[in-house]
């Protein structure tokens, strides 16, 4: 690739170029986004060039400076998708003129821009920046407009001049953007000061990005500012990764790669302690001793864990009055549900009688749901008011089909402020009810936890049911896992599969993969069987089967829709059977574009295409739409001209996204088997090859296979299943929640 000069433009497609003209019309803006299309007359060319992209509001007669990449749309012709757009200062006094009357300012039409043109010439701009109270000099401008004219004026510079302070330092148009919205007017002030702020504060920007823009402004590759960013992003790493500490001479290894400098070095390996210190000491993070030395915290991660278990040991140790007729109760729904509880679930449902705080695990098959219903008739039988809650919509909406009562998801129970990203229920106002029971609770990660807990009463009976041997958490922490470690809260772990579902081989392989052996294969000629094995050991081999069965055998078969009730679960997003390669086949395969139908209109971003049917999953959770982090929903509509996508959740509730948002979404044809907890499909089909060797463990696979309601394919090199049967030990997570529960004093002393 090479740029193109200045003043000139090629007329190669995909060239980068850099061009300067005046802008002569506005064709589009998005109402929802910075998106926007306008027309320039280039200096030395004949044509008008349409600038396609993010960037700030531009009035007709501005000068601007575009940088971009030239392409041939097939319906507008010729366009510059830009990369940054900077206005430059008016060089005539007809394009000052055409610029204040464009409408951009406030207060100003073309006839006064005329008025104020004709008294000011080339210093109009200086005196609306520097003495706007000169404006009384222009007939017919009284005080009150001239306030608002100053204001509006005021307002649009300053957020053209960090747009080009932004663009100036390395930040593309597009993540400018993301900026001035995180920190508003004072953006500068912020990214100039602490630019490093850019990678904790504002969603899609990496050290690396922060970095450039930092070296940008001068600062040192070897200054603590620059040094201590490592370390918190070093942190952060390892929190994305669900830890909740980093072992020091870890914490400082991570951070040398990051900053690119030797961590075998001396005077480094003393610059990274002293950066801990240092942060220490300003309350950052929060170093520990432990067992095998030096352990550090982000200071968030060390007070939810130590708040955390606290609390616990306060609600497990609050005593609570024993339910009366208990037993009668659980007759009664033994009667009503014509089912005979088993003696560990008996002992299940009598501990949810007595005792304040209680788990209930177990795999697939052992009933579970049954022991919540029988929960909840032995709580209505007290007259307690019962809430029910899961981590994510989809588990939400499961609960409430298997109980027959609304269920919500924690963050609506606990009422996200979207404002602030915080819950309205706290300790100081805390949930109301008299019992708590939250399904699929091996998903809860550790600031989740912490934030329910304060908010539940002491005295409220709280009750979690999850698959302690599932994948943890997607974020920091493996709560359950560590709660019920401590041993000091009460546990029921079921573990008879019931007869009714020995029949099925989902769950005889989900518990023989829990046990470290092999899956078994149905016999030949099986019409009755949910669980296959397909022996591929070549990546594109599998990929091609993947989609094969997708599109083509498992909806003859079994009459599934491929888009909505199939679901390819990967140990890994690269690759040729990561969720990528494998999005991008089974979109070209189940939605292709086609071109001229309205029906299946499509959207560029960046690498991805998006496309009307699509189905995708949200990256993040985003508080302000009501979207969280894994939900799953089909694109509805796509508006080229508002430069928007609808996506539709939920078969009911729609949420649309600008351009500056497209960033959330994935294709998820395909998605990683950790965004897949909480989930379940009518069917799943799970590639599992060596070249996935860095993700492969047991419980990978026992969560992949637990996923599927009435169908499993392992499409699989042998020798990958028998490597993730060995492995049980990859996913574990540093915590010490179960080390400060069992610590934690006895209230009851």
């Amino acid at each position: 690739m090479h740029q193109k000069p200045l003043a000139g433009l090629s007329t190669r497609e995909g060239d980068e170029v850099v061009v300067e003209g005046e802008v002569e019309r506005v064709t589009f803006e998005s109402a929802t986004s910075s998106f926007r299309v306008v027309k320039i007359a280039v200096d030395g060319r004949r044509e008008r060039l349409a600038l396609v992209g993010q960037f700030p509001p531009l009035a007709v007669g501005a000068r601007v400076r575009a940088r971009g990449r030239l392409v041939n749309d097939a319906k507008h012709g010729e366009q510059l998708q830009t990369t940054s757009v900077t206005e430059l200062g008016q060089s005539t006094l007809v394009g000052v003129e055409k610029y204040l009357g464009s409408g951009i300012v406030k207060g100003i039409g073309e006839a006064y821009a005329k008025r104020i043109v004709a008294a000011f010439g080339m210093d109009t701009l200086r005196v609306l920046d520097e003495t706007p109270e000169r404006l009384s000099e222009v007939e017919g401008l009284g005080h009150k407009r001239i306030a608002s004219i100053a204001a509006a004026w005021k307002e649009q510079r300053a957020l053209r001049d960090i747009m080009v302070f932004l663009q100036a330092h390395g930040a593309s148009g597009a993540l400018a953007m993301r900026i001035w919205k995180r920190y508003g007017a004072n953006a500068a002030n912020v990214v100039s000061r602490e630019p490093y702020r850019l990678a904790m504060d504002v969603w899609g920007v990496g050290f690396k990005t922060a970095d450039r823009i930092a070296a940008s402004l001068g600062i040192a590759r070897d200054s603590p500012q620059r040094i201590e960013a490592g370390i918190l992003q070093a942190l952060r790493d390892a929190r994305d990764s669900g830890h909740v500490y980093v072992a020091g001479e870890e914490l400082g290894t991570r951070a040398a790669l990051l900053l690119e400098v030797d961590g075998n070095d001396a005077v480094v390996r003393a610059s990274l302690e002293r950066a801990i210190d240092a942060l220490a000491f300003g309350g950052y993070v929060v170093p520990e001793a432990a067992r095998l030395g030096r352990i550090v915290y982000a200071s968030e991660m060390h007070a939810a864990e130590t708040r955390l278990a606290a609390r616990l040991v306060e609600l497990t140790e609050t005593v609570v009055a024993p339910i009366d007729g208990a037993e009668r109760a659980i007759a009664e729904f033994e009667k009503h549900a014509d089912v005979t509880l088993a003696p560990e679930q008996r002992e299940a449902v009598t501990s949810a009688a007595r005792a304040s705080v209680l788990v209930v695990t177990g795999g697939p098959g052992v009933g579970k749901t049954t022991i919540v219903r029988a929960i909840l008739s032995v709580f209505d039988r007290a007259g307690l008011t019962v809430k029910l809650a899961a981590p994510t919509g989809r588990a939400a909406k499961r609960m409430t089909e298997a109980t027959g009562r609304e269920a919500s998801t924690l963050h609506r129970l606990l009422e996200i402020d979207p404002k602030t990203g915080g819950f309205k229920r706290s300790k100081k106002n805390p949930i109301e009810a008299g019992a708590l029971v939250v399904d699929e609770a091996s998903m809860i990660d550790l600031e989740m936890a912490d934030a329910l807990t304060q908010a539940t009463t002491p005295g409220t009976r709280l009750v979690f049911v999850g698959d302690v041997d599932q994948l943890p958490s997607v974020g920091p922490g493996a709560v359950l896992r560590d709660v019920i470690a401590s041993k000091r809260v009460a546990c029921t772990r079921l573990t008879r599969i019931f007869r009714q579902e020995k029949e099925s081989l989902i769950v005889v392989n989900a518990h023989r993969i829990h046990d470290g052996e092999p899956p078994l294969v149905p016999e030949p000629g099986d019409e009755r069987a949910d669980f296959y094995v397909v022996d591929r050991r070549d990546p594109e081999a599998a990929k091609k089967t993947i989609v094969e069965l997708v599109t083509a055998r498992i909806p003859k078969r079994f009459g599934l829709d491929p888009v909505r009730d199939v679901q390819v679960l990967t140990p890994m997003h690269r690759g040729p059977c990561g969720s990528i390669a494998l999005n991008e086949a089974l979109q070209a395969a189940l939605n292709p574009s086609r071109a001229g139908v309205g029906a299946r209109a499509e959207i560029t971003h960046g690498p991805r295409v998006f496309r009307v049917g699509d189905k995708v999953m949200q990256l993040r959770n985003d508080y302000d739409r009501n979207v969280w982090n894994g939900d799953v929903g089909l694109i509805a509509s796509i508006e080229a001209e508002d430069d928007t996508l609808t996506v539709r959740y939920d078969a009911d509730r729609d949420v649309v996204y600008e351009r500056s948002s497209f960033d959330e979404l994935s294709l998820a044809y395909a998605c990683s088997v950790h965004k897949s907890q909480g989930s379940e499909y009518p069917a799943v089909v799970v590639p599992l090859l060596t070249t996935h060797f860095v993700m492969l463990s047991r419980n990978l696979l026992y969560t992949a296979v637990t996923r599927g309601k009435r169908l499993v394919v392992l499409v699989c090199d042998p020798r990958a299943v028998t490597i993730a049967l060995a492995e049980d030990r990859r996913d574990e997570r540093r915590t010490r929640l179960a080390t400060r529960i069992q610590e934690a004093p006895c209230l009851t002393r």
